[in-house]
């Protein structure tokens, strides 16, 4: 696959690239209702969404909605799995900079100097980075079935996670299971965090460089976030599956770089070509829910949204038919169907507020 091409032209006016200079623009003057978001709040604050700790909205490149539940601006969020889409983006940069040659480059050949891996299959050696961004690979790896051996909280239970990964059997396909080619778009969906754990390794190991680092550099840096807070697997590598610790603004700022197709502030920080592969189905996760390029692809009240998702609800929303971004923070760890909260709070406030 050739290298993704820059787009010059900036699709919606940005942020500023530092939240100090951020200054609220009046709801109304971006067509959104006041109103209506201080309703949203007010519910909020009664307890009608259990716990939400920030929500944040802007139109048209404009920030006209902040408000702290818990904590304040400066608080770093848990995003939880949002952070796969961190991982995801970072993929791209690394085949903008010629480090990964392209999305069907096989993870194999980045990932040497390691002990052999169990269960040896040639269909494993085949894996390419698309298969982990999509979460389609062979792997037998389903966080959402407990008796999967490629379960997510069986991974914690050893020290090198990668090495998890690599070992997992590859999975079957009976009758009730519809196998790759006759699943929507051709692959088979199975959501597996350690793959994507895997994924940040295959970054790191192409670019020589520590994945923090490198998402200072070619991620972070240029959109003015500081003092992201990574977590660590027990062999040092920076979970790239889950945890980073982001400000609600700066998971804005994220947000709003995708609905830029990849500029920020005239500036294309990742390439306008992986933008919107990532936004595009590759992968059917349920029903009414695509996947792209580690981004959620769903609908609200007929309003096509990409998603970056985490446990308890945590959401950063790009509508682009509403030149909207928005993100919900939560504590609802623990709650009944915490992803449903915040959807909820999403179509039935959020986007219900947009009145032109």
């Amino acid at each position: 696959m050739k290298a993704f091409a820059f787009v010059a032209a900036l699709v919606l006016a940005p942020l500023s690239a530092h939240a100090a200079d951020w200054a609220l623009t009046p709801p109304a003057a971006e067509g959104v209702s006041a109103a209506k978001l201080e309703a949203m709040s007010a519910a909020i604050k009664a307890g009608e969404f259990q716990k939400i700790t920030s929500v944040l909205v802007a139109r048209h490149g404009k920030l006209v909605f902040e408000r702290y539940y818990e904590g304040d601006a400066e608080t770093r969020r848990n995003t939880r799995s949002a952070t796969k889409t961190v991982t995801g983006m970072l993929a791209g940069a690394a085949i903008a900079r010629g480090a990964l040659p392209g999305v069907d480059a096989p993870i194999k050949a980045y990932l040497k100097d390691r002990p052999p891996a169990a269960n040896p299959d040639p269909r494993k050696d085949k894996v390419t980075v698309e298969d982990l961004l999509t979460m389609s690979s062979v792997a037998e790896c389903d966080d959402e079935n407990q008796f999967s051996r490629g379960n997510e909280e069986r991974m914690y239970l050893i020290e090198d996670w990668v090495g998890f990964y690599l070992d997992l059997p590859v999975r079957g396909f009976p009758d009730w299971n519809p196998r790759p080619e006759a699943s929507p778009y051709g692959r088979s969906f199975s959501y597996c965090t350690a793959g994507v754990v895997t994924l940040g390794q295959v970054v790191q190991n192409a670019t020589k460089t520590p994945l923090p680092a490198f998402a200072d550099a070619v991620l972070f840096k240029p959109l003015g976030i500081e003092g992201p807070k990574w977590q660590m697997s027990p062999t040092g590598l920076a979970m790239g599956g889950g945890g980073l610790g982001l400000r609600s603004r700066d998971l804005l700022k994220l947000g709003q770089l995708y609905a830029n197709g990849g500029q920020w502030e005239g500036k294309q920080v990742l390439p306008a070509d992986f933008v919107k592969a990532s936004v595009t189905p590759h992968a059917n996760a349920r029903e009414n829910t695509d996947y792209g390029y580690l981004v959620w692809l769903q609908t609200f009240n007929g309003h096509k949204a990409w998603l970056m998702s985490g446990s308890g609800g945590q959401k950063v929303a790009v509508v682009p038919d509403l030149d909207l971004v928005a993100v919900i923070t939560t504590a609802n760890f623990g709650v009944r169907q915490p992803h449903a909260i915040s959807e909820k709070l999403l179509a039935e406030h959020i986007l219900a507020a947009v009145e032109k």
